[in-house]
This record gives structure tokens, sequence and C-alpha cells, in this order.
């Protein structure tokens, strides 16, 4: 862990830092052709001065050296601005084409701690056209800080909104809290939230934050103070020194406008990752109204008192069967002798039969044991003392099953329109991904009424202390509701509903940490205090079994189970990941895996 220091500490560091210099691009550009003119120093004057034309080639690699992402076959116009060592410009998006700021139409205002851009008019084509459309932009320095927001207007609907920043320094980087990588001459796209609407391309952020350490004691770090969750997009496109970074804030696709305006972005320097990461972060405590896990009220007693995790996979999408009801029920049973029940919390994946084939319907499988198989199992593990979560898709529904009319209307259609499946996972193995299952849209009401129904009669049946949201964290623009509000809303019925009973997603990102407390994904590995001082984890579903590995129902396979390690993460609950060889062949490896999730308690 981290070393902590004081709020006061932290903006003394950082206020030490100094901003590092622009790195000017290559003397063959435009721009190095073109010197920039020192913006006046008094508050209030307005010049067109001190605007810098750089092109959006300059000062990064043409051709790419690296791994590399499309963008426009010539040079579009980015007349930016010098601020506390950066330069910065912006882009604007509609549904119809890409606008940057036409630099005669610019001038410069000086503030008593900044600037403002005004612009009056934009371009296209590659500056060759002119359009109507204006923004407006504050830079300023706050504390250690440099922040700045924009906001424009357009004849037509604005879609989304770039800032384009150079001055960025290269070096490791870290996304959202995740460990440090090294890109090296590849560029990098990271987004916000599940990819940012562009989940086939990018690394996924939690949080819009991006952290850099070009060295030993130097970090740089870029931000955005959100209070929404909206997509946002970190382009990071190396040059010989720097990066010229594209901040890209995209608006809500159900809420179409000719108007947009941006969160305020911030950058800035710290010596220590602690000082890098934890401002952030406290925005983000502060803008969701996140709990301190100490506090929360949606983590029931018996939760606190778990040590272990029993994942007792089911059926897989083929139909092969790893445990039935009663099987399931024999290794609770042995289990119960190795550890106390009531510090145990069995998982159940593909409890419902096929899965993900069968998902939304949620009824117990006659070939794994039926209505009475699954009920011995429940009733007779919770005599025992355990604790059941059972498993729901947040966002995945089979079309081909003959009750999809009744939530069809809540299929998701991202920003543009076009139609969003969960068709990324080849599940019959013919090396084709899938594509009968449409992604499901919680802010519609038929699909958060159905899903809430099934889970409702699971809890009210069976009694069980705990429920599943797979793919939780799954937040996209889309053309029809607000996802992340409407899984508010199903976790908050529910709640109400049935205060005592414990909500678990899949993976996360900052927002769903006010009122999701469990997750089964953690990767604040760079920053572990990002999400352990809110949340707890136990292992994924595809968590590799002892001996050779099998993910179980999962899609991914097998994967490597270490024995010197039990595979075992010391950021999550110890998990045992249990299929169809792991009682009868490894029943000492289990047994070893529950003595060390006892002494990490104890």
């Amino acid at each position: 862990m981290l070393d902590k220091i004081s709020r006061r500490d932290l903006l003394r560091t950082a206020a030490a830092a100094s901003v590092g210099p622009f790195v000017q691009p290559p003397e063959s550009s435009p721009a190095a052709s073109e010197p920039a003119s020192e913006i006046p120093p008094q508050p209030g004057a307005v010049s067109s001065e001190g605007i810098v034309p750089l092109v959006s080639t300059d000062g990064v690699f043409v051709p790419p050296r690296g791994e590399s992402f499309m963008k426009f076959s010539f040079d579009f116009p980015e007349p930016s601005v010098n601020f506390e060592g950066l330069q910065l410009s912006f882009r604007l998006y509609t549904f119809e084409n890409t606008y940057g700021l036409d630099r005669q139409s610019m001038s410069v205002e000086q503030k008593e701690n900044g600037l403002d851009i005004h612009c009056s008019q934009l371009v296209w084509a590659g500056g060759q056209e002119k359009s109507p459309g204006s923004l407006h932009a504050h830079l300023r320095r706050n504390g250690p800080f440099v922040e700045w927001s924009a906001a424009a207007e357009m004849q037509q609907p604005v879609k989304s909104i770039s800032a384009i920043v150079r001055g960025v320094p290269r070096g490791k980087i870290s996304a959202g809290g995740g460990g440090f990588f090294d890109p090296g001459d590849n560029e990098v796209l990271l987004g916000y939230p599940f990819g940012g609407g562009s989940l086939f391309t990018a690394r996924v952020l939690n949080t819009p934050l991006v952290v850099i350490q070009p060295g030993e004691s130097e970090y740089f770090f870029l931000s955005a103070l959100h209070n929404q969750v909206r997509a946002h997009r970190f382009y990071l496109q190396p040059g010989e020194r720097g990066y010229r970074v594209e901040l890209v804030f995209e608006r809500a696709g159900w809420e179409r406008s000719s108007k947009i305006e941006t969160p305020t972005w911030r950058a800035g320097h710290a010596s220590t990752a602690q000082a890098a990461f934890q401002p952030h972060f406290e925005h983000v405590e502060r803008a969701f109204a996140v709990p301190n896990w100490a506090d929360r009220q949606d983590v029931p007693d018996w939760f606190r008192k778990v040590k272990l995790v029993v994942s007792l996979h089911g059926m897989h999408w083929t139909g092969y069967i790893f445990n039935t009801y009663a099987r399931q029920l024999e290794i609770l049973r042995w289990v119960a002798t190795q550890i106390s029940p009531a510090q145990v919390l069995v998982f159940l994946p593909a409890w419902d039969g096929r899965y993900y084939w069968n998902y939304p319907l949620y009824e117990i499988d006659s070939r794994m044991g039926g209505e009475a198989g699954y009920c011995q199992l429940i009733k007779n593990g919770k005599a025992l003392g355990f604790h059941f979560m059972p498993m729901f898709g947040t966002n995945a529904a089979n079309r081909l099953l003959p009750m999809f009319p009744k939530i069809a209307d809540a299929t998701m259609a991202q920003v543009d329109g076009d139609a969003f499946n969960l068709n990324w996972v080849d599940w019959d193995n013919d090396r084709h991904m899938e594509g009968w299952q449409p992604y499901m849209n919680l802010g519609v009401d038929s699909w958060r009424e159905w899903l809430s129904g099934r889970i409702a009669e699971m809890i009210e049946r069976h009694h069980v202390e705990s429920y599943f949201l797979d793919i939780a964290g799954g937040w996209e623009d889309n053309t029809k509701a607000d996802t992340h509000e409407g899984t508010r809303r199903l976790v908050a019925d529910l709640r109400k509903k049935y205060p005592g009973v414990l909500c678990c997603g899949e993976m996360h990102y900052d927002a769903l940490m006010a009122f999701i407390p469990l997750y089964h994904v953690f990767s604040e590995q760079a920053y572990p205090d990002a999400f352990e001082k809110y949340c707890r984890a136990f292992q994924h579903l595809s968590h590799p079994a002892p001996g050779r590995g099998s993910s179980g129902v999962h899609e991914s396979g097998f994967s490597r189970f270490d024995p010197q390690t039990l595979s075992l993460s010391p950021h999550q609950i110890a998990t045992i990941t249990v299929v169809d060889d792991t009682f009868e062949g490894f029943r000492d490896v289990m047994a070893q895996i529950i003595a060390r999730a006892q002494r990490r308690a104890e």
C-alpha cells in the first residue's frame, strides 16, 4: 500500500513541482517557421496573438512507429494557445463531420488567474471550408493544478468535443489506477467507462484519469472532474519527446443538442504516485457520494465476516454440466468440515442451465437436478450456515427465446444509432463471434422491470442473501436512456424491498461504487486505495480452478493455476473455482486455499 500523506502535504508537494516545457515540433513543421508571440500580460486584454498555428501531425511520429489507430491522412488545423507549459486547442464532432477552430476568428483574453479563448467560426475539410459555430474555453491555474473547460454551439447537433493537448511527457502509463505499463512507441486509446464507447479498441478506464510516469519520482496526470457518467476518451499519440493527447468528451446520446459543455479537465505534476492519484479520487468521492467501506449501510453484517468464496460452476453454454445441484451440496458439506460456513459466500455461476444462452429466463434447470435439487441445495446449504449468491446478467438477453418481444424495446443502440450487440464471444468455438445476443439497457423500463422481477422471485422463493450482476460495469452511451441511472434504480428498488440482501457486480466504474459495494474484478494495482477504501472484491468466475486451470462456464477456457501462490490475490477475498474435477482430484488443494484464507483473515 502506498504511504499516506495529508491533503496539506499533497498540495505542498504538487505546488512545488513545475509544469514541464512543451516539446516544440520538428523544424520542418509549419509551426516551427512561425514563432508564437507572447500573450499580453494585462488582465482583460484581448488579442489574436499568442496563437500557435499547429496542425494534427505536428510533434508526433508520421508515419506511426508502433501500433496505431485510425486518423486523418492530411494535416487538420489545430491552432493552439500556450498556457502553463501546455499548448491547447479544441475540436468538435457532429453526426456528419469534424470541425476545428478558425485561427482568424480566435481571440485570447487575459484573466487574473488564466485566460479565455473565444472562437466565432469553425473550419472543416482540413481547413478548406468554414462553418458557423462558436467555442469559448476557460483556462485557469487552480493552486497546483492547471484546469480548463469549454462550451460550444453549432447549427446542428454536436456529438462530442475534444481538447487537444501538447506538452504531455512520455513515460509509463496507469489507466485509472491500473498498473503502470510501458507503451513504447505505440499509440494508446483509453475509454471511460467500459471503453468509453470504443469497446474494441480501447483499454477500459474505471475513472477518467491517466497518470504518466516519465521518470523516478516524476508523475504527470490528466483527469476529468466529472459528476455524471458520460463517455470520456484519452488518445495518446507519441512523438520524439512527448505526447499529443486528445481528451474527448461525448455528450449523452439520449439528449441531442446543438450545444455541448465539457467537464473541467485537470492536469498537473507530482513527485509521488499518491499525490498524482489522490486528488482525482477525492473528487470522485465527493461527486458521487461514495461511502467509505466501514460506513456502508448496504453491506450486511454477515458479509463482513466472510473469509472465503466458493464458486460452484453449473452448466456451460454448450450444455456441459460441471456440477449438478446435488454435487454442489455434497461439496459444501465437505467445505463445512474445513471452515465455518458462516464465513463462506457460495457463488453460483450458471445455476440456471446453459450459460448465457438461457439469459434472461433465470429458471431452475431440469438436467442439473430440477426444482427439488435446487431447493435442497439452498435449503440444506443455508441450514449449514452458508450464504448464497446466484448469478444474473445485467445487460444480456437471447433474442431467439420466445419471451424476447416483451423486452425488445430495451435493446441498445449506440450514440450514432448503430445496434450494439454482445457479440465478442465465440461460444460454440467455430472461430467466429456469435451475434444472437443484443446488449440490453437497464435505463429502459421493460428490461429493468423484467430483471428485477427475476431477482425478486429468487430472493422471495429461496431466501438467498445476495445476487450477482454480470457485466455491471457495462455502461454504454446510447440513444435510448441512461444505463447508469437504470442500474442505480434496479439496485435501489431491490434494496428498498429487501434491505438485507447484498448486491455484487462483476466489474465497476467509479460512480457504481456509490451503491454497489462488492465486485469480483480488482484493477487498481497502482493505487489500491481507489477501490479498497470503498469496496471489496473476490476473484473472477474465470479464476483458474486447481489443477489444469479450467475457467468453468466462462469462455476463456484454461489459464495457469499457480500452486505456489494458490492463485490468490492480495487484494481479493480468497476464492475457489470448483469445476468437474476439482472436488475429486484436488481436494487437498481446496483445503490449502481454505487454510490460507483463514490465516489471511486472522
